[in-house]
Parts: C-alpha cells; structure tokens; sequence
C-alpha cells in the first residue's frame, strides 16, 4: 500500500471545510456544505446560486498552464520551485508538485508556515531571514522532520550573525542551508552588490556552525532597465559567481550546489544561461523560480511572458474570469459594475472587460466598445463607446485581470470552472 503523504491530507482537510459568509460570491443557499459537497453538486456559475462578484478560475487553462511550465522546464533541465506568493494555495501547490516541481518558493516567514502546515517538504525562502522567532521556528522543524529541506538567502555578514546567534541561542541540530544573493545592480531592490561583499558574506556563512553554504541566487527582474542583454549579463555573473565561490572550496559542505534565479518575465534568459553552467566540484541544482504561469493574466505577464519570445515553445492562457454585474446606466456612455479595488487588481493595470452575458437569455458575445476607466472600492467604472452595443443593467461582464499575486490575496476560495460554466472544484488560499 502506498503511503499517504502530507498534502494528501491537507487536501482532504480543506475538502471538508464548511462553506459560509466567510467566501465572497458563494451561492447564500450552500452555507453548511463542505467545499467538497458543493464542488460535487456541479453548479453553473451562472445559474447555480453564486453571486456577483465572483472570481472563477478556468479548469482548461489551469491544466493547460500547469503542463507546458512542467514540459519546459524538464526540456531545459531546470528545478522548478514556483513562488508560492503568487497564490498561496495549497491544491495549487499540489498540482505543481504532481507536474515535477522540485518545491515551493516562499518570501517570508508566515508563507513558510502556511506551506509546512499543508505537507511541503522542500521550500525556498527567497529572503534573508534574520527573525529569531522565526528561526527557531525553522530550526524546530528541521530537526523534527529530517525529510525536510529550506534554502534561504543570505546578502550581508550582519544577516549572517543574526542568523547564527538565534539558531545557536534555540540550540538548532541541523544547519540552515543559505545561498548567497547577487544583487541585480545599483538601485536594485536586495542583494550583495559586489564581488568582495559576496565573498564576505560567503565567508561568514562558512564560519558559522549553524549555517551551510549551498549556492548562489537571485532575482533577474531586478535588472535596472532590464532588457535581454542586460538580464543575461547578469546571469552570467551569477553563474560566474557560483565558480568563484566553488574554487574557494565554500561548497565542500554541500552535496549539490544551487544556482536560482527566475521571475515569470525572463525565464527563457534563465534557461539559455543556465545551461552554459560549466562543470563544478558539486552537481548543480539549476532552480527556477517562477510562479505566475499558473494563472497567467489578462495584463502584465500576458504582455511580458518569454513564450512570447519562443512561441515555439508553448503559449500560457489566462486562467481568471471575474465576473461582475451591471449596477447602473445613469448616462449615455457610462456604466458601473459591482466589482471595485476589494475585488479586482490595480497595481499594474486595469481589468479589461472580454465578454458580456445578458441577463436576458444567457447569451455572451464579446465585450466590445467597453472599457474600465477607473475603480472605486466596490465599483468599476465602464466607458461605454457604443451605445448599441451597450451592457444592460443586470448583464453580467467577464473581466480579464492583470497581476495575479494580487488576484488570489482578493480571494479566499475561488471556484474552478470548466469552459461551460459548470464549476467542479475550489481553490483556498491563505493570505
């Protein structure tokens, strides 16, 4: 008999969480059933309950996203360790897990915890860590569960110090794996920003017991005024670095040395670059970081996405639908739907309406002529540029989304929805 692994659990514990007024756009009638009750029903989104606004999630695309990003990161011989922050959703996580992801990527402490309280074996903190509260949580879940790996960065000797006291105050048995991380350039967010300041750092972690130095890392998104020249300078410095610090014998403590970098911008740079990454004293773990192909989007990566560059390689679909009613035509050329900032993204862009449904007979047809101008709290704005095309009151409007670090944070439990509407399961994340 095979034997149950934690996420199989956590999947099963989420199943059966009961459906209340905690879920924006819920149907009112399925409050008491489990997740999993109301998934089995195979309500229309449309027809089944839910209410305005409500976020859906395309099965299709989901699915379609999930297998070209495992596909070409095995094609080019590349760990994928999705950054979780995109969704904080473990049946996300699950799903990337299932198409060979290596692990999860986290940026702080709390996403950490949200990933080991669902099962996740391996993650990847993409920060220094220097909280000691936090450390000792670390170290307390090393040393229970020696089936579990954490990676985190390191870009100062302070940080370093830091580290080393809380983990040898709490008494840590097992050490803290850490990379050093390359800084993109001057004015760039974190990161050692030199040669000597990484040799440094490195240095230091080698010297501290509870410390491990595995690798080197970082974050080509950074790349002031980054273009494909700019970006794949600065991977080879990364790659050169990882060299350096191999000559001067800091990995003779590790079993494979980690080279990471990759935001959802420029991974096909990341995979040229890393597959020059000559011989060295380790076997490399060439780490891709990536994590918004899950959803992709209906703005900013849509616009920015290297399949792009490559189509022969693939394309990602975006997987978000939010759908929002017609509230209001108080004038020629204007109409107001119920769906504001609480519910939608406007970090980057504005969503972008792409079909109408009429409230009439269910009939959808392309949103042609309707733009969002503006967002309120719990209202957009719509431009409407042809009036005989226009959205009646009670239509309902699907709207393409932009950034989906900051769709899933909107959103508590999303509706997974198949291309006719019929809703087969849900997503839960944890913000």
């Amino acid at each position: 008999m095979t034997a149950e692994h934690p996420t199989d659990r956590a999947a099963a514990r989420l199943a059966g969480e009961r459906v209340d007024h905690r879920f924006k756009g819920l149907p009112p009638d399925a409050a008491g059933l489990t997740v999993r009750e109301l998934a089995d029903q195979r309500r229309s989104l449309f027809r089944g309950g839910f209410t305005t606004p409500v976020l859906a999630l395309s099965a299709e695309a989901l699915e379609h996203n999930l297998a070209l990003m495992g596909r070409y990161a095995a094609r080019h011989g590349l760990a994928l360790a999705p950054h979780g922050k995109t969704s904080m959703a473990p049946a996300l996580f699950e799903r990337q897990l299932e198409h060979g992801a290596w692990g999860i990527t986290a940026a702080v402490p709390h996403q950490a915890r949200v990933y080991r309280a669902f099962g996740i074996r391996r993650i990847f903190l993409a920060n220094q860590l220097v909280d000691p509260a936090a450390l000792r949580w670390l170290a307390g879940e090393l040393d229970a569960d020696p089936e579990f790996r954490c990676v985190v960065y390191a870009d100062s000797v302070r940080g370093v110090e830091l580290m080393d006291a809380a983990l040898s105050a709490c008494g840590a048995t097992r050490p803290v794996e850490v990379v050093i991380e390359l800084g993109a350039g001057q004015g760039a967010r974190t990161g050692a920003r030199t040669d000597d300041d990484c040799a440094a750092v490195a240095a230091a972690v080698t010297a501290a017991r509870t410390l491990r130095l595995t690798g080197v890392a970082g974050y080509e998104g950074e790349v002031p005024g980054a273009d494909p020249e700019r970006v794949t300078a600065w991977l080879r410095r990364l790659v050169a670095l990882a060299g350096t610090l191999d000559a001067a014998g800091h990995f003779a403590d590790t079993e494979e040395i980690v080279v990471s970098a990759g935001g959802s911008a420029w991974f096909d740079a990341v995979a040229q670059v890393f597959g020059e990454i000559p011989a060295l004293s380790r076997p490399v773990l060439r780490l891709l970081r990536s994590g918004a192909y899950v959803s992709h989007d209906d703005g900013h990566y849509r616009r920015l996405t290297p399949f792009n560059r490559i189509p022969e390689e693939g394309a990602l679909r975006p997987a978000f639908r939010l759908w929002a009613q017609v509230l209001s035509r108080p004038e020629p050329g204007q109409a107001f739907l119920n769906a504001g900032k609480r519910d939608a993204p406007c970090d980057l862009h504005l969503p972008e309406p792409r079909l109408v449904r009429s409230a009439r007979d269910g009939a959808e047809r392309p949103a042609t002529g309707l733009t969002v101008t503006a967002l309120s709290d719990q209202h957009a704005w719509l431009d409407v540029a042809e009036e005989g095309r226009a959205p009646e009151v009670g239509d309902w409007v699907g709207l393409g989304l932009s950034h989906p670090c900051t769709v899933f944070d909107k959103w508590q439990l999303i509706p997974v929805v198949t291309a006719d509407g019929t809703v087969t399961d849900f997503v839960r994340t944890f913000f």
